[in-house]
């Protein structure tokens, strides 16, 4: 196995160089006004609920009861309710209890804006200012700047992690936060946290329905971006949640780092690429990448995104459904598909380039 040095430790010096440590105290994530924050931030949106609508009851009581068990180290985190949504795939979504998940933000409002600080500028899944749409537009300007505005042919290698968050490895993810985390009570309960879904998966997984997953697997995944970057000095490179693209000129130089991150993948995160969802395109024959195919002058919706909007458009849609659907289709070649569903606006249609 390859040296873990960035992983498992290293040297205080190596660390600092690489953006520092998180010098805040325990007693910061646990504070009371930390966690009333915490519930401000929560309840947005939940307060027809009715677990949310009993927490809120005796909301002082039940914050100071989660505060005194984090403060004298007796608190365990609860169960979790599981449920399956489709968002479109089949996803298992497991719930923790009101207190539990008021924590989890209260740990996400003081560790995310230090991590952040760490990831590269070109990973946009559950970033403040980021997001799919500007991700979109990144691979836009990658692909002009390698086909030199077209006048060259672009490949483009596109991976996806198999069974991202179902494979996090607690171990792993655990020994990464170490090398950045002082305070031996944050990480105490950050491994209380990252635990609480042990008993569920035998120390492998994140739980889809916490805030701090989220943070988390970013962390986690950082690690691989931190090694396309620095390690194989990959200038083209776009990562969203577990789908990547890596961009060059050259289609065997593309294959030989396939190999290498597909073994560093596995040997060090304990990952693996899903083998059906990894190709290797030109941009003129189209790449398939956040619901769209991406062609050199414009882009499609994937087959798949058009008849998901078909159905959920054709079956009396709420508002928020039809905005969410606006604003995904100016992005893209789609002015037929506002005519069919009634959808006109002035810049539904844009071509790239």
């Amino acid at each position: 196995m390859q040296d873990r040095g960035h992983l498992r430790g290293g040297d205080l010096r190596g660390r600092l160089a690489n953006g520092g440590l998180y010098n805040h105290k325990y007693d910061e994530i646990i504070s009371l006004e930390n966690l009333l924050q915490a519930w401000e931030e929560f309840k947005v949106g939940k307060k027809s609920r009715v677990d949310v609508q009993k927490f809120e009851r005796n909301l002082m009581t039940n914050l100071i009861i989660l505060h005194e068990s984090l403060e004298n180290g007796s608190y365990e985190h609860g169960q979790y309710e599981a449920f399956v949504v489709n968002d479109p795939k089949r996803r298992s979504i497991h719930k923790a209890s009101v207190g539990d998940r008021v924590l989890h933000r209260a740990i996400y409002r003081k560790l995310y804006p230090f991590f952040d600080k760490l990831f590269i500028a070109d990973s946009f899944s559950c970033r403040n200012e980021k997001g799919t749409h500007k991700a979109l537009k990144r691979f836009e300007v990658m692909a002009r700047q390698v086909s030199m505005n077209n006048t060259k042919t672009c490949w483009v290698l596109k991976c996806d992690v198999r069974q991202f968050f179902a494979s996090i490895d607690h171990g792993v993810l655990l020994g990464i936060l170490r090398t950045r985390i002082v305070d031996d009570k944050i990480m105490w309960l950050l491994t209380k946290v990252v635990g609480s879904f042990s008993s569920l998966t035998s120390g492998v997984g994140l739980p889809l329905g916490n805030l701090t997953s989220q943070l988390l697997a970013n962390v986690y995944i950082n690690e691989l971006d931190q090694f396309v970057k620095q390690k194989l000095k990959v200038k083209y490179y776009i990562r969203y949640a577990d789908d990547f693209v890596l961009l060059g000129r050259d289609k065997l130089k593309l294959r030989r780092l396939l190999y290498e991150m597909s073994d560093w993948l596995g040997q060090e995160l304990k990952l693996w690429l899903h083998p059906s969802k990894v190709s290797i395109a030109t941009m003129a024959s189209g790449v398939d990448f956040l619901g769209w195919v991406h062609f050199p002058h414009h882009r499609v919706l994937r087959t798949t995104t058009k008849r998901r909007m078909m159905r959920a458009l054709a079956n009396e849609p709420s508002e928020a459904t039809v905005a969410s659907y606006k604003g995904m289709l100016r992005h893209g070649n789609t002015h037929h598909l506002c005519r069919i569903f009634d959808l006109p606006f002035p810049d539904c249609h844009v071509p790239l380039g």
